[in-house]
């Protein structure tokens, strides 16, 4: 293919018109952006904000030192804790790691969206009939990628400086947020060009990050070497050390790999044909075979992400496994645990028994991440106008949802006692006052709580789709209400919101089983509101 000429009939290079067209995205994405600066920040400021109220005395924060160092769990999501004395301590600690994982996925999106989707959708297509160098495309979408970046990572430091922080730690913890974003850009930007399409491309770049993420929490809750946690792009963000050394060294780094990938990208881009990836697309078979049928086809919608799902509570679950039995060398190398035990708080047996049943919790979101994914995925085919054919046969709508609905509460469940299940055989095998068979029980127990977001999300998109979010929201709400709910002393009221609250320990001696009866009459009440409400709206 020649090269574009330009208005005045020069030939244009590999970059013209990325500036104009990179302007044209950042006006287009500004709505889809703004969200994720908002809720960076919020995490961000939220913590030096109400730290001096709910640890207003050095006691306080030595119990809250003692609390976090005893659950493993906490260290492999939130990262070290290595100064929880100060609230710019505090914030590093709790903002860290999930202000740099939601950055990433916000680079990652706004890459894939505007890069390789616009491929699919034809629309590249056009863009490339103007004056426009082949570089270009990807060459804006990594720069808005940047640009939203650096403006989270502004915004991010200017509220929380105003709310309080110190200038230089909420300006090292805001980078950090900036270069996780820049790094994933690269990471999305290769991604766009190996996959097939961009749902492929978004994946293989979540699991990239997903990888990085479950890599560093691993190694920071003990469970591998030191010189691990430069494995992970993820880790050197905590080799900065906001408000605890602020080392910029690492940021150094991982501009440097923004660079690398990015030119990879760059490379790999010139090398592929238009519309399609450097990973080509097998073919389908000839007949429809089990697509014939309407149970086969959902299955065959959603059997991709299934596996990817399979596999990947294979490896949390092991993970999870090896963690579960560390607070013995926790409780020998951290001296605010041995506070907590020397004063009677806690017994080792106890603390094992809360890490298991947090773990577990923590499973459960992400199966409940499964079954919502799932679920969206029908509003997507909506959307795509692909459902409205397939109801223009003899399909009913109730039982289009029903397949749906079974495929969205069945593979979480299946999932989670996949996941428990390798996590009690390799926690009962490393320790022997693990019981194999009571963590599966707890694991079976967890699923209805998983259910109840499933359902709600079900609900949304079955009657009023344009509050699918709220599904999102669901997740979100109950991972940040187990995790720190307790941690921050909120009333059972509030706790109670979640539904892994309500998961009893069905190993106790006299198990309270009433909120599973609750669970599932949430469930139900949900899944009906949804099937009324897909029954009777209208469908795109």
């Amino acid at each position: 293919m020649s090269a574009a000429r330009t208005p005045a009939g020069g030939r244009a290079g590999t970059m013209t018109g990325t500036r104009r067209l990179l302007v044209a995205l950042a006006e287009q994405n500004r709505a889809s952006i703004a969200p994720w600066v908002a809720l960076i920040t919020v995490l961000s400021a939220s913590s030096v904000l109400v730290y001096p109220w709910i640890f207003p005395d050095a006691a306080s924060r030595l119990e809250l030192a003692a609390t976090v160092g005893a659950n493993p769990a906490l260290g492999l999501i939130f990262g070290p804790a290595r100064d929880l004395s100060t609230a710019d301590g505090f914030n590093a600690w709790r903002a860290l790691s999930l202000g740099g994982f939601f950055a990433a996925l916000m680079a990652i999106f706004a890459v894939v969206r505007n890069s390789r989707a616009l491929e699919d959708s034809g629309q590249a297509e056009l863009v490339a009939a103007g004056v426009l160098g082949r570089g270009a495309r990807l060459g804006a979408a990594v720069g808005l990628a940047a640009l939203a970046s650096v403006a989270l990572g502004v915004v991010s430091a200017l509220v929380t400086v105003l709310l309080g922080g110190s200038l230089v730690d909420s300006l090292t913890l805001s980078a950090t947020f900036t270069a996780s974003g820049l790094m994933f850009a690269g990471v999305a930007a290769v991604a766009a060009q190996l996959g097939s399409d961009a749902r492929t491309a978004s994946t293989l770049a979540v699991v990239a990050l997903g990888s990085a993420f479950l890599l560093r929490g691993w190694v920071d809750a003990g469970g591998g070497a030191e010189w691990m946690r430069w494995l992970s792009p993820l880790g050197w963000m905590h080799e900065v050390r906001p408000a605890a050394g602020n080392h910029w060294l690492p940021l150094l780094a991982a501009l440097g790999l923004s660079a690398v990938l990015v030119a990879v990208a760059v490379a790999l881009q010139s090398r592929r044909d238009f519309g399609q990836g450097v990973v080509p697309v097998a073919p389908g078979p000839a007949r429809g075979r089990a697509a014939a049928t309407l149970t086969g086809f959902v299955l065959l919608l959603h059997r991709g992400p299934l596996a990817s799902w399979a596999v990947a509570f294979v490896v949390v679950g092991a993970v999870f496994g090896t963690l579960a039995t560390s607070v013995g060398e926790l409780i020998a190398e951290n001296p605010t645990v041995g506070v907590l035990i020397a004063a009677g708080g806690a017994t080792e047996k106890s603390l094992v028994l809360q890490l298991v049943l947090t773990l577990l919790s923590l499973l459960g979101t992400l199966a409940a991440v499964l079954g919502v994914q799932v679920v969206m995925r029908l509003r997507t085919e909506e959307v795509a106008h692909r459902v409205e054919p397939v109801l223009g046969t003899a399909v009913p709508r109730s039982a289009l949802l029903l397949r749906h609905a079974l495929v969205a509460l069945v593979a979480p469940a299946v999932a989670m006692l996949l996941g428990g299940a390798v996590l009690a055989w390799v926690a009962a095998s490393q320790d022997a006052s693990v019981g194999a068979g009571e963590v599966v029980a707890q694991s079976v127990a967890t699923v209805p709580a998983a259910w109840v977001l499933v359902a709600l999300a079900l609900a949304a998109v079955g009657a009023r789709p344009r509050m699918r979010m709220v599904g999102w929201a669901g997740v979100v709400a109950s991972f940040a209400l187990t995790i720190l709910g307790p941690i921050f002393r909120l009333e059972d009221w509030v706790l109670g919101i979640s539904p892994f609250w309500h998961v009893p320990d069905v190993n106790a001696a006299e198990p309270d089983l009433t909120g599973l009866v609750w669970l599932a009459l949430v469930t139900a009440v949900l899944l009906v509101v949804a099937f009324v409400g897909f029954r009777h709206r209208d469908v795109d």
